[in-house]
């Protein structure tokens, strides 16, 4: 193994190990936070090293497990592609993110230096599978031309094996034949408030032994393989097999002594092990014990370049949580910091002088120009340029169905047809997934037209055996749906790692993703996640509200409004007509394509329905597009002195217009206002008054359109979801709101049953109108 290798894995622990003890110097309120970095990232400095300036190709990607952020900022910054500045506000204002975050953390040129987001909930690890499902399928469509295949690789603490989501994973990632992506397991053998149980490498080794990945231990260092090789070597490899987790971690916190003292009572009487024991002094014997095969370059490095194949591998590093620094071993070390005498110490161990804390060549045997020309000539970061650029895609016109009575789910499907059937580059690059529920949600038409991807060419077998079918099932490297499990986890993690191809892949895919609304909560931290990532993607859940009234309460959606509503990085829009539809379909296109940023997220929300409703008569114009795509316009404008506004979003349209009748029985100028995203209205308000707040002039949509209300009016609002969805419109300018919508868990029944029972039929509608203006009798004189 290359010397120079070895001098700046040591600069990488310390600037790792410095980073945290700064951090904690400047935000001492945050002491306990940053102390949960300083053992768990010291147990990577090895693998990572090894990773980023041996083995990692430029094509490579990774996720760096949450709380080796230390270690990974300070291997870009030693590689040139992280500013000092940012270092030295880790945890700070602008500075190196705490954990691994794709859009926060910018290089020296302003781009991302991370390849993946990565938290605490294990969802960085299961991305990396779907992004090479991802890869494999740009690869199949032959858009890849000669460009390497990259290895997904993921960097895992053995407590985040605990999260459901990997597990899910692994299946999905079996039934699509998943290749070129490794787990690297770092098993120290602790999680944040102790110790792991007995017997977890077994258990983990039998589950991914099960969908078929191979496995490589990496246990043993070298130090420890040549004490082996001494006589007695093999009794003490036993004894360190056999020893229990939470012995083995203590004994490693108190050091040789402590060792010396334990083997001399538990095999000290076996041939060999005395002489073995003599031969080291105390602080030998400590570097022997803890010379696990996850601290040994040169171990590290054999394991991963033993591997000459492209099947999945799980690397499971035996390793000691705060490795080289004075809080080893300690199981409460997850928010343990090293005291400022501590920090003295490790300082002087590292031959660091006082001052040159940051200096990348101090306490090194190389210049700093060393150092940095062996980074260079490293295979990552020596060739890794920009990811190439994919060939820009025009976007056709959307057709908007010609139906005069439809659902806004049947119509997305006949937007999607549309499409397929006319083809071009767009329709080419459009990917569909769903989790089990993709004719249920109008994508078979599509699906019919287009195909299901697989690597390799399926069959379908109904249609080899001449069963009539409506479905063509044929799986083929052609295909543009990716079907799914029933797991909604997935569904998400896999939406978002499509709406990364063209970061990841240098090729623009419009990845459009279905399932039934009320479950978008099942697969919430994962669509949290892909929004964080800043994923490109089309979400359509379907149908909304209570419109699968038969169904009862497990298939109807109350709080997803509110998801929409309150989702960073998601556009979410609730359409009551096709045309609206056809819209808000072209603009999530368009969002997909462009940059992302604040005010203009790249991923969008519909929330459709399967209830058919009677479509207007009219021209969609330019006005309309706009106030579409900004929340909200007039129905049926009200006049200067109206008393009552209905404000309607979705599926409730109808009952809205029906109520509008009522209400006039009495009273004048009443308006029905169509909102068609409380998400875009409430954005926009918040964007306004921030601006206002800074000097700057501005005036949100929902703005206006309140003010040009009498203060008198009063609002009522309804939907098919939460009522606090719109309420707030009252805040705007000052009306009072009645707010009608579904607050509980669903009953069985028609819908007109349930639009009655929660009271936002067109009755209902008009009670909570005389709840505002009392209805007035008009006489004619005489």
């Amino acid at each position: 193994m290359d010397a120079r290798l070895a001098e700046i894995e040591r600069k990488v622990l310390w600037l790792s190990q410095w980073m945290i003890h700064a951090a904690n110097h400047v935000r001492e309120s945050d002491a306990i936070k940053v102390g949960g970095h300083q053992a768990s990232s010291a147990s990577m400095v090895q693998i990572m090293s090894a990773l980023y300036f041996h083995v990692l190709r430029p094509e490579d990607k990774v996720a760096v497990k949450p709380h080796a952020s230390p270690v990974f900022h300070a291997i870009q910054y030693l590689a040139g592609r992280e500013p000092l500045d940012r270092l030295k506000a880790f945890r700070g204002y602008g500075g190196a993110q705490s954990y691994p975050s794709r859009t926060k953390d910018r290089g020296t040129e302003g781009a991302p230096i991370v390849d993946f987001s990565t938290g605490s909930v294990g969802l960085g690890v299961a991305a990396t599978a779907f992004s090479s499902l991802v890869q494999d399928y740009i690869a199949a469509k032959g858009w890849s031309a000669d460009r390497p295949l990259g290895r997904m690789i993921a960097l895992v603490g053995d407590a985040e094996i605990d999260e459901g989501n990997v597990y899910e994973c692994l299946q999905e990632g079996w039934k699509h034949g998943l290749r070129n992506t490794w787990w690297v397991i770092d098993y120290n053998r602790q999680s944040l408030d102790g110790v792991v149980r007995e017997g977890l490498y077994a258990r983990i080794a039998e589950v991914f032994r099960a969908f078929g990945w191979d496995i490589v231990t990496i246990k043993y260092g070298a130090l420890q393989r040549a004490a082996f090789a001494e006589p007695g070597g093999e009794t003490l490899r036993q004894w360190i097999d056999a020893c229990p987790n939470p012995i083995y971690s203590a004994l490693s916190f108190q050091g040789g002594a402590a060792w010396r003292k334990r083997l001399t009572a538990e095999i000290g009487d076996k041939p060999g092990i005395a002489d073995l024991l003599s031969r080291r002094n105390d602080d030998e014997l400590g570097r022997l014990m803890a010379n696990l095969g996850g601290h040994c370059m040169e171990t590290v490095i054999d394991a991963f370049q033993s591997i000459d194949h492209d099947r999945p591998v799980v690397f499971i590093a035996y390793t000691v949580k705060g490795w080289g620094t004075p809080l080893a071993g300690h199981k409460d070390n997850h928010a343990g910091l090293m005291t400022p005498a501590q920090m003295a110490t490790f300082q002087a161990t590292m031959g660091v002088p006082e001052g040159e804390e940051w200096e990348v060549d101090a306490g090194l045997d190389l210049t700093a120009a060393e150092v940095r020309d062996f980074i260079a000539g490293t295979p990552y970061f020596g060739a890794r340029g920009k990811a190439p650029a994919g060939a820009a895609n025009e976007r056709p016109q959307l057709t908007t169905p010609a139906d005069k009575v439809i659902s806004t789910q049947a119509a997305f499907g006949k937007v999607l047809d549309e499409l397929a059937r006319g083809g071009g580059a767009f329709a080419d690059r459009i990917v569909t997934m769903s989790p089990d529920v993709t004719v249920s949600t109008n994508l078979g038409p599509w699906v019919n037209r287009r195909g299901l991807f697989a690597r390799e060419a399926i069959a379908d077998s109904f249609r080899q055996e001449r069963v009539p079918s409506a479905q063509k099932w044929q799986f083929s490297p052609d295909g543009q749906h990716i079907e799914l499990g029933i797991a909604e986890m997935n569904h998400f993690l896999a939406l978002g790692a499509a709406g990364l191809a063209y970061e990841h892949f240098g090729e623009k895919l419009y990845p459009v993703g279905t399932l039934y609304d009320p479950f978008i909560a099942r697969g919430l931290d994962a669509l949290n996640y892909a929004c964080y990532q800043d994923a490109a993607f089309l979400l359509v859940a379907t149908p909304s509200g209570i419109s699968l009234a038969p169904e009862g309460g497990a298939h109807q959606s109350i709080g997803t409004p509110l998801i929409g509503m309150s989702q960073p990085g998601l556009a979410s829009y609730e359409p009551a007509f096709a045309d609206e539809l056809a819209v808000m379909m072209a603009d999530a296109f368009d969002r997909m394509s462009g940059p992302g940023g604040p005010g203009r997220e790249r991923a969008t929300y519909l929330r459709l329905t399967t209830r058919p409703l009677e479509q207007p008569i009219r021209t969609m114009t330019d006005k309309l597009r706009d106030d579409i795509l900004a929340g909200a316009y007039w129905l049926r404008e009200p006049g200067p002195s109206a008393e009552i506004v209905v404000c309607v979003q979705g599926v409730v349209t109808n009952e809205a217009i029906r109520s509008a009748a009522m209400i006039a029985d009495g009273r004048r100028d009443v308006g029905i206002l169509a909102v068609t995203s409380a998400d875009r209205l409430h954005t926009g308000w918040q964007t306004a008054r921030a601006a206002r707040r800074k000097g700057e002039p501005s005036i949100s949509h929902v703005e206006t359109i309140m003010e040009e209300l009498p203060h008198h009016c009063g609002l009522v609002t309804v939907l098919d979801g939460h009522p606090t969805t719109l309420s707030w419109l009252g805040g705007v300018s000052g009306h009072r709101v009645v707010a009608l919508g579904v607050e509980t868990f669903g009953q069985t029944g028609t819908i007109a049953d349930l639009y009655r029972h929660y009271g936002i039929d067109a009755e209902g509608i008009a009670a909570a109108a005389d709840e505002l203006a009392p209805r007035r009798r008009f006489h004619l004189a005489v």
